[in-house]
């Protein structure tokens, strides 16, 4: 098995791009759908944006440094990555906070309807951001089960938002298909891209999308916290109203008026000051995927996991798979569900392998293609059939156990 996995990453076109990341010696890190690895070219960058950017050019550097536009130019080059236009896409806030903007853009573009609807189950900020407007009186939550969907979408609906890659699972919905049953109803569309950005391709206008977020510490590599993105097709620019009213998103915001004026396109999406050194530490892990490129990604990543299912296979291991077992139809991960998931997770990460656990019962294996390699999956699969084999798991679910109690 480990020898073939050398032979996979001997003949891996992507294999050199690991030398660029920082990957702890000894980890096998499959949490790059939580956050993703370091890459060797971000401390310097942060460097000179801290020490000479700040540091020597002080306020200057809004100017001399391009501070001010730094959000537009992240922007715009996360575009290609989801198939957006670049004045479309701007860096900015987190996805929770563009959440709350879109949607709220989206029910004034939408009068006499104020319905969104998503799906049970879909992450939590997505949900909680419809809770926040419907308890302000202007939204009404509806959830409907994914086959259920096209179904649940009437008069009434003003947006359908839905994440392209669940995050429990992976299971990727249809975004054509979806967006125009949405659109046939009159609503409108938001996709939630953070479970896909940077791992698979997206086509946002060549399936008609509105609206679309995602985060930037996953595997675009911008490091904890990092800023998030938003997009809005360029039909709906001109009659975009978002809540968040802040003096970055204003037309002429140094001229310091007392009436707020929009700005003309997407950066008045922007609410407070540019989040400066996020952004400098987002652009290098934007620019190194580009450089590698989506398709490359793509097709590494769904190597990956099938040899790793190939690998489990191999040593014995018959788990339930919760991801959809065609790798066309999930995205960049690999979910299993056990009852004692979250001690087999503990024991794994106690040998190096960063996997993560979603309650109640999910082991969740990330597979970041830009810096894994198909040695990562034989090994992996090894751990995992070990801590399985033996009494690891059953101590920590005890501490588990105990910690609750």
């Amino acid at each position: 098995m480990l020898d073939r996995a050398r032979e996979l990453d001997a003949a891996d076109p992507l294999g050199a791009y690991r030398d660029r990341f920082v990957v702890p010696e000894g980890v096998i890190y499959l949490d790059g759908n939580s956050l993703g690895c370091l890459p060797k070219a971000t401390p310097a960058a942060m460097a000179r944006a801290v020490e000479r950017e700040w540091g020597e050019g002080l306020i200057r550097s809004w100017n001399e440094a391009g501070w001010f536009g730094l959000g537009a130019r992240v922007g715009a080059k996360i575009a290609p990555l989801i198939g957006a236009q670049p004045h479309e896409v701007i860096a900015c806030d987190t996805v929770s906070a563009n959440l709350f903007k879109l949607i709220a853009a989206a029910l004034d573009m939408r009068p006499g309807r104020n319905v969104i609807l998503s799906e049970p189950g879909n992450f939590p900020t997505d949900i909680y951001m419809i809770q926040g407007l419907e308890r302000q009186g202007l939204a009404t939550q509806r959830l409907a089960p994914r086959d259920q969907i096209p179904a649940a979408l009437d008069d009434d609906v003003a947006l359908l938002m839905l994440t392209h890659a669940h995050y429990k699972s992976g299971e990727l919905f249809d975004m054509a298909a979806l967006t125009k049953a949405a659109h046939d109803a009159g609503a409108l569309v938001l996709w939630d891209l953070s479970h896909s950005t940077g791992a698979m391709p997206v086509d946002l206008n060549g399936v008609n999308a509105d609206f679309a977020t995602g985060c930037g510490y996953k595997y675009l590599c911008g490091g904890p916290g990092a800023p998030a993105f938003a997009f809005v097709a360029e039909r709906h620019l001109a009659d975009l109203k978002q809540p968040l009213t802040g003096w970055f998103g204003h037309a002429r915001p140094f001229a310091f008026s007392d009436e707020y004026e929009a700005a003309p396109g997407i950066e008045q999406l922007q609410c407070g000051t540019s989040p400066v050194l996020g952004l400098t530490a987002l652009e290098i892990g934007v620019d190194l995927i580009a450089e590698i490129g989506i398709g490359r990604l793509y097709a590494k990543s769904q190597a990956l996991s099938e040899y790793f299912l190939e690998c489990l296979s191999q040593v014995g291991i018959d788990l339930d798979l919760i991801s959809p077992p065609v790798s066309s139809e999930r995205g960049s991960q690999l979910s299993f569900r056990h009852p004692q998931a979250y001690a087999i997770c503990q024991a794994l990460i106690g040998r190096g392998v960063i996997g993560d656990f979603r309650d109640p019962d999910i082991l969740r294996l990330g597979f970041a293609p830009a810096y894994l390699r198909f040695e990562d999956m034989a090994e992996a699969a090894r751990h995992l059939a070990e801590v399985l084999g033996s009494e690891e798991w059953r101590r920590d679910e005890f501490n588990r156990r105990s910690a609750v109690t």
